[in-house]
């Protein structure tokens, strides 16, 4: 493997300090180390990225959606390589990442296939109405453009999915956005491995080489520049508050702000409904388990949260919880610092007077994190914020609550999160209802009787929500309204037709839905 960062079509290696892999299981630096980017790289990146930026744009929308499936080809095409160093770099299980991998491929093609309906566009055509009065109308008619270069800050928990080509690069380059990439430290090998495949499909597809960029960066100088950099548009971020909300600030602080669309933090409650707990509270507390052990917990949807109310129906479901949770080994976590970050969470949980352990798994020495269940009263968790502090890993606190008031309390009490659970039954339903405004208010993802493990890639899917969950509340970094994104509108008035981009010209060579007069 060759220890290069991209910096278009140019293989560098880095001079600004390195970054190495750390295989979690075993404590082994991986070979070979990379070359952080210098000041010069990410300018040299950001500056191609603005020169490709006008072509790239106003590629056919065929060109662009075969670029996004040669993609998806190039990853596949580097074979058992990718897995194997993705497994080194990350301990995931080689199931785990060769399903990423396919979602990795299977978002490329979803928005090829986005590109080729032409539907993000939000085409609109209003004719003119010269004889209308008193005044007449002009033509107007609107397209989406896309906003400009774009970086992407690759995630640690998911190397493949919402990394260097991952949902953010995606939908990026689907809106005719170059992007850089800040690979993450943790996986520098995979990292590499998928830039080149990029890199490579910019060149087979003959688009100019500023299209993609990739580096890496040994401290934070390199990533932090090019967020500030005046010819960089829109960011996409998946990480921690403090770091979703150190790039906002800089992005703020621009003369010029842009849009940081940052994943951050979310602790997923799941609300068990008293006829649901009745019917079957050990297999909820089963299903519980498998969600909140799934990844060793760093899934940004792992259920970090539950709230009932008390009463037999609960007991029986935290002794079906503690029964299924102490069979369950402790799993390596992605590195040093994220074990780390996750045992002084659960173990300052513990050390609160108002809070119980009710269950732990398996112990495990190194990287392994042991997964823990909590629990807690109503008033104590109203009382104290830090409760609804995220635990990045397996750990979960369960609040009792007196009666339905009080669960409602501690359901406004909340803050913005991913997903919401809801474990009901038919006599649930009016519970429900009241409930709904509240969680709407505070989820993107509202769920019935299953837990929010698991993030399908298809059209209405949201990932976001409510601040801290995300940055903006009005987007989603999965499914095709991703795209929406890095994408604004612009009106043409009494443009001549020879003049007007294709989707929008009387007629509309390419084919695409238009709103006429707001009629379909």
């Amino acid at each position: 493997m060759k220890a290069e960062m991209f910096i278009g079509a140019s293989a560098v290696v880095g001079t600004n300090g390195h970054v190495s892999g750390v295989n979690p299981a075993t404590g082994e630096t991986l070979e070979p180390p990379f070359g952080g980017a210098t000041l010069a790289d990410a300018d040299r990146a950001a500056a191609l990225a603005d020169a490709a930026f006008d072509a790239y744009r106003e590629t056919a929308p065929e060109a662009r959606a075969v670029f996004l499936e040669t993609i998806a080809d190039n990853i596949l095409a580097i074979g058992d390589a990718l897995i194997e160093r993705a497994m080194a770099e990350t301990g995931l299980p080689r199931a785990r990442l060769e399903g990423e991998r396919g979602r990795t491929m299977g978002q490329l093609r979803l928005f090829a296939d986005i590109v080729r309906d032409g539907g993000y566009l939000g085409l609109r055509v209003d004719p003119a109405m010269p004889e209308r009065q008193p005044l007449p109308r002009s033509d107007l008619r609107l397209r989406h453009i896309p906003l400009g270069p774009v970086v992407v800050f690759g995630a640690s928990n998911f190397p493949l999915a919402f990394s260097v080509a991952g949902g953010d690069t995606a939908s990026a380059l689907a809106a005719g956005c170059p992007v850089i990439v800040k690979a993450h430290s943790a996986h520098p090998g995979t990292s590499a491995l998928v830039g080149r495949a990029v890199r490579d499909a910019v060149a087979a597809c003959g688009l100019p080489e500023g299209v993609f960029s990739m580096i890496f960066d040994s401290g934070r100088a390199a990533g932090q520049a090019l967020v500030a950099d005046p010819r960089v548009k829109a960011v996409g971020f998946t990480g921690s508050r403090g770091g979703g909300l150190a790039l906002v600030a800089i992005a703020q602080a621009r003369p010029e702000p842009i849009p940081v669309y940052a994943e951050m933090s979310s602790i997923n409650p799941v609300i068990l409904l008293p006829q649901a707990l009745e019917e079957r509270a050990e297999a909820i507390g089963k299903g519980f388990v498998a969600s909140l052990t799934l990844g060793a917990g760093q899934f940004c949807t792992n259920p970090g949260l539950v709230i009932a109310v008390e009463g037999p129906a609960l007991d029986r479901f935290v002794a079906s919880t503690a029964e299924a949770l102490g069979m369950v080994p402790a799993a390596t976590m992605l590195t040093p610092g994220i074990h780390a970050a996750y045992a002084r969470g659960a173990a300052a949980t513990a050390d609160n007077p108002a809070v119980e352990v009710a269950a732990r798994g398996q112990g495990g020495g190194g990287c392994a994190g042991q997964a823990a269940f909590f629990t807690t009263s109503a008033a104590a968790f109203l009382k104290d914020r830090s409760l609804q502090e995220e635990m990045f890993g397996a750990a979960s606190l369960l609040v009792r609550c007196a009666d339905a008031d009080e669960l409602a309390a501690v359901v406004a009490s909340l803050e913005g999160q991913l997903t919401a659970a809801l474990h009901l039954a038919d006599g649930d339903h009016d519970a429900v209802r009241a409930l709904l405004p509240l969680l709407e208010r505070k989820a993107g993802r509202i769920l019935v009787n299953g837990f929010g493990t698991g993030v399908e890639v298809s059209h209405a899917m949201v990932h976001g929500g409510p601040f801290p969950s995300t940055s903006d509340a009005r987007t989603t970094s999965v499914g095709g309204l991703a795209i929406q994104r890095f994408l604004r509108p612009v009106c043409y008035q009494d443009m001549p037709d020879a003049l007007l981009p294709d989707a929008l010209k009387a007629a509309n060579p390419l084919g695409f839905d238009r709103l006429v007069n707001g009629k379909r």
